[in-house]
Parts: C-alpha cells; structure tokens; sequence
C-alpha cells in the first residue's frame, strides 16, 4: 500500500518534466513532508490534462453518504478494479497522475518496523497512477469535493524486501498521456498498471516521527 507521502516540489523541476504550459493551483504549488490520508495532493486529470489540482487524498464514491470512507479508500487495488463498484466508473471514465517526490513505506524487521523513503533513482518527480472522483454533498451539491485514490499493485525487486505492494509508477511522458486518455480501451488501460522496472527506486531509512503527522518539516527526508 502508500500511506504517505511528500511533496517537495522544485517549480522549475515540476515544468521541465511536464511542460512550460502546466498551470498552477489557484493556491501555488504546496509543500507537505508528511501528506496522509484525507490531505490534498497534487493531481492532473485527463479532464484538465495541462492543470494542476489539489485533490482530497482517500476516494469518496459519488454514492458516499459522506466523506468518511474516503479514509479507507487512500488505495485501490490494481487487481480487478475494473469490477470494485467504487473504483469500475473512475477507472474507466476519471483518471489522474499523482505527484509527489518520494513515498513512504514502513520495513518491518525483528523488534519493529522502520520508516523508508523511497524515490526515483534519476531524480526525476514520481507520477503514481490515480484515480478522482467527485461527491456532492445534499446540503450543498453546487461545492462537490474532488477525492483521489493512488492504484496499488505487486513489488520491483527494490521494494519487495521493504512491502509486498506498492504505487502504480507511470514513468515516462507517453504512458501518462495514455493513461489520461479519455477514449484509450479499458484493456489498453488495464495494461498500463505494470510493476515499475527493477532498478528504477532507491531507499533510505528515516525518522520514525514521520509515523505522526502532526509532525511535518525537512527532517522527515534525513537519513537516520
């Protein structure tokens, strides 16, 4: 699973890997050390393929009676959403490109579990294949809030020893705009979600205070 993660994102490196046209949010682009779940992140929607976004993390079905199983729902699951009745319409119809730096994963070893922050190795911006959703609430459906879920699936040879699941990477300009084609075959994006290349993540322990997310400041990306 990705049950945090950061943004720390330089803007100049942001446009480089996606573009001089990409429009910012209205609220500039955010820095969080510790994003967890019901906290925005940063998407781009096949509706608004040049925009960015700040969405609420944790998908909320346009069912939902309200916004708490969207705390429960930070992961969808690679292996047969098409058929989760959460997940089967936004598959098909609302996806979108997670950005962050770096993910966290916990290794659990004898006596405990140690916090892991895990990158690219070209130090290029990670781009988790996602899904969004919009849920209206009855006392005010003109203000839908818009929630996203990161897609799961099995291990590279860099994570399995780390956790036997891990985010959907979209590594190259090609597989994202394909991912956020709107007409692409629901096979051909079912195809998309492969295990990232061995090789292509490092990792480094960190502090255990990234366990809280009241804490939140660049000591949470040093090395321990």
């Amino acid at each position: 699973m990705c049950g945090r993660y950061s943004i720390v994102i330089d803007e100049k490196k942001l446009r480089e890997q996606f573009g001089r046209q990409l429009q910012l949010p209205v609220e500039g682009l955010p820095t969080n050390y510790n994003v967890a779940p019901t906290q925005k992140g940063l998407v781009i929607t096949g509706k608004e393929p040049d925009q960015l976004n700040l969405f609420r993390w944790g998908l909320v079905p346009f069912w939902a009676k309200d916004l708490k199983i969207g705390a429960r729902m930070i992961n969808a699951r690679s292996e047969g959403i098409e058929d989760k009745p959460s997940f089967r319409k936004p598959i098909r119809e609302r996806r979108c490109l997670v950005l962050a730096d770096s993910f966290y994963e916990w290794q659990r070893h004898k006596g405990g579990k140690t916090p892991m922050r895990i990158m690219p190795t070209d130090g290029s911006l990670l781009v988790m294949a996602g899904i969004w959703e919009s849920w209206r609430p009855k006392d005010d459906p003109e203000s839908p809030v818009h929630t996203f879920s990161i897609i799961t699936g099995a291990p590279n040879a860099e994570m399995s020893p780390v956790h036997n699941r891990m985010p959907m990477l979209l590594g190259n300009e090609q597989t994202q705009s394909n991912w956020l084609d709107p007409d692409l075959p629901l096979d051909d994006v079912l195809g998309l979600l492969k295990t990232p290349p061995d090789g292509s993540l490092e990792y480094y322990p960190v502090s255990a205070a990234v366990g809280n997310v009241r804490n939140n400041g660049p000591e949470l990306h040093e090395r321990v």
